[in-house]
This record gives C-alpha cells, structure tokens and sequence, in this order.
C-alpha cells in the first residue's frame, strides 16, 4: 500500500501536467471545429516524445557505447566463472568496475533515461484513460449525462444492468458517476440512451460518442477479430517489432557477442498485441502513435549516431565523468586521488593490507609537487593498477 502511495504521490503532478497539454491540444482543435479525442491523442504522443528526445538520444548514446564495455565485461565474467569465493567476486567486481570508469561510464547509466520515463509512462495511461477528467470541453457533455443519472427517478440504479461491477462502484458525487461513465463502450451509451433520460442527456450522449469515434470505431471499445478493430492490436505489434528491430540491428551488428535482449524484442510486440485486445482501442492507438513516432525518431537518431566517432564519444564521456569526480573531491575536502581510490578498490588486490598500503602511497604521492597527477578516471584506475603490479615483482 505504501509503494502504491508514493507512487501516485510521484505521478500526480506528472498527470497534471500531461493532462494541461491534453486538454490544449483538444480546444486547439476545437477552436477549427475538430472535436476528436483519437486526434488529440495523436498530437499529444508526438509532443511528448519529442519533449523526450533529450533522454531517448543519450539512452542510444549509451546503448553504442555499450558494444565496447560489453566485451571486456563478458572476459572478465569468463575470467571469474564458477569462482564463487569472496575474494573472487570482489575482485570480479572491481575489475568490472574499472572498465566501466575506463569508459566514463556507469552501470546505471542505461537506467536511468528509463527511471525517468517510466513514471512518464504510466501517468499517461492515467491521461488517456480519464479525458473526462483532464479535458474541459470534453467533460462538458459527461456532466450533462451524470446530472440525468442522477435525477432520474431510479437514480443511479440504472446503471445497474449497464455498467460493469456496479455493486462494486461507488456513485454518490457527480464525479465518480463521470467516472464510471468515461469506461463506457458503444453498446452502453445505446442502452443508457434508452432508459428516458430526456433529450438534453441524449444529445450530450451522441456528443460524446461522436467525440470518442475513429474511423467508426469507438475509443471506448475493445477490439474484437470479429471487426475492422482487430487492426489496432496487430498494428501496435507489428510497429513495436519494427521499433525493436531497428534499435538491436544498430548495437549487435557491432558486437558479436550474443545479445539477452534478443528474445524480449519479439516476446514483448506480442504481449502487447494480446494486451491491446484486452484494453479500450484509445490505448492501442496510443500505442501505435507512440511505435509510430518512436520509429521516426530512431531514424534520425540512428542517422546522428553513425557520424558519431566512438572514441571521441569515449573521451568525452571520460572528461565528463573526470570533472564529476573533481568536483565530488573538491566538495569533500579530499583529494581526486584518494576518491579515485575509494572507487576503484584496488583493481588487482584485496587484501586490507594492500589497501592501507596503497592510500599511504597517494597521500605521498598528492603532497609532493612533482608527483605525476592523473587527469582522467581511466589513468588513475591504470596508475593504481601499475603499482600493485609493480609490489607483485616485488
């Protein structure tokens, strides 16, 4: 209960947010008189993504850069296999651990861009998923049909052989019958139209089921293989297989190691095809807008980073990781050294007494004048690595 709260404390002011924007979106087409909710969907994924193109360029960014740590990784990997002892594993991992600062780069760093859209994700499902609510003129007619729910002589009972687990809904404010009404599919709206609800009610209905059409297809409804409608499920699979596929070919074609991600790409189009029949088509058609432009953008993405110079790349991910370790040692009060050190671990040795050996030699190294002072993450790992070699010929 506590990690769904906090998560709803993280997403509702992302909602809020993307729910601004959608309803800009639909009173700028209102304003031509366009009033379709498929459209501003279309709109606000392109928008999104493309305010989100920051975080989709770095991830590709990381993902090239990867196909020159991977390698070294899985060598390393080779080197430790079967080695379940202590000293083995720290050693396996500090050694992992310096071929990524080799590169500057993090372990984490491929996550981040996805910690960051994740939360994005699902606050747009909540979007789309309510436009009643994030959409003024769109709520509009709802609220004309709540009203006449709720002042109809039977009350909300008659909703009771139309809206699905109405014994388990809870209608008592005008609010939460809107909400029980935005999950209305086609068949529904007909039937509510028939329990004499009187002729403003009827005509906020058509307005509404105008508003949710797409090409004659309801918004609100679930694709069924029977319709036209079994199209969105299969082009949502189709487009994200083509957007898995053009992200891999870029990566593997360069790395001939085998790639885990491989069976995922075509394990996930599928999932989502068969959730896509299960969920309203307004998600599938998110869905597709979002493969869609996903797609456009990897193109030109793609394009940016075949001219890119990979080890220039690499230098400049290592001066940038160089300046965050200054900057954390100067915050500190120690010096880049000894930081570097407590990162490193001692890439070759792990015993205490090496360790203490070790930073005894830093601190002497960083109080004289005429020490050699590394510049980069990389030449403190090699410089590290050179002394307790030098102690091995020892």
């Amino acid at each position: 209960m506590e990690a769904i709260f906090l998560l709803g404390n993280i997403l509702n002011p992302i909602v809020k947010v993307l729910g601004i924007i959608m309803n800009g979106i639909y009173e700028f087409f209102h304003l031509f008189g366009v009033q379709n909710i498929a459209l501003s969907i279309f709109v606000f994924t392109f928008i999104v993504k493309t305010l989100m193109f920051p975080l989709t360029i770095k991830q590709q960014k990381f993902s090239r850069l990867q196909t020159r740590i991977t390698p070294e990784i899985q060598k390393i990997q080779e080197k430790y296999k079967g080695k379940k002892d202590e000293a083995s594993m720290r050693k396996q991992q500090t050694e992992t651990q310096a071929v990524y600062q080799k590169y500057g780069a993090s372990p984490t760093a491929g996550c981040l861009p996805l910690l960051i859209t994740l939360p994005i994700m699902f606050a747009l499902y909540r979007v789309i998923n309510n436009i009643p609510d994030m959409v003024n003129l769109v709520r509009e007619p709802y609220a004309v049909v709540a009203n006449a729910v709720m002042s109809h002589g039977e009350g909300v009972g008659i909703l009771s052989e139309i809206a699905k687990n109405f014994d388990k809904l809870k209608l008592v404010t005008g609010d939460e019958v809107i909400s029980a009404l935005a999950l209305f599919d086609t068949s529904q709206w007909n039937l509510l139209m028939g329990e004499g609800l009187g002729v403003a009610a009827n005509t906020a209905i058509e307005s509404i089921m105008k508003v949710n059409n797409f090409f004659g297809l309801s918004i609100t409804n679930t694709p069924s293989w029977r319709s036209i409608s079994v199209l969105i499920p299969l082009l949502s699979m189709g487009l994200q297989f083509i957007q898995s596929k053009q992200i891999s070919v870029k990566t593997d074609k360069k790395n001939d190691a085998p790639n885990p991600m491989a069976s995922m790409n075509v394990v996930m189009p599928i999932m989502s095809g068969f959730f896509c029949l299960m969920l309203p088509i307004g998600v599938g058609l998110y869905w597709i807008a979002n493969s869609l432009f996903s797609i456009i953008q990897q193109f030109f993405v793609n394009k940016r980073l075949d001219r890119m110079d990979i080890d220039e790349y690499v230098v400049q991910s290592q001066e940038k990781a160089k300046n965050k370790l200054m900057k954390k040692a100067s915050s500190s009060g120690t010096s880049i050294q000894e930081l570097a050190k407590k990162q490193t671990k001692s890439i070759e040795s792990v015993s205490d007494k090496d360790k203490d050996s070790d930073n005894e030699e830093i601190d002497n190294d960083a109080s004289n004048d005429n020490a050699y002072k590394p510049t980069s993450i990389s030449e403190i790992a090699n410089l590290l690595k050179n002394r307790n070699n030098d102690k091995g010929d020892k």
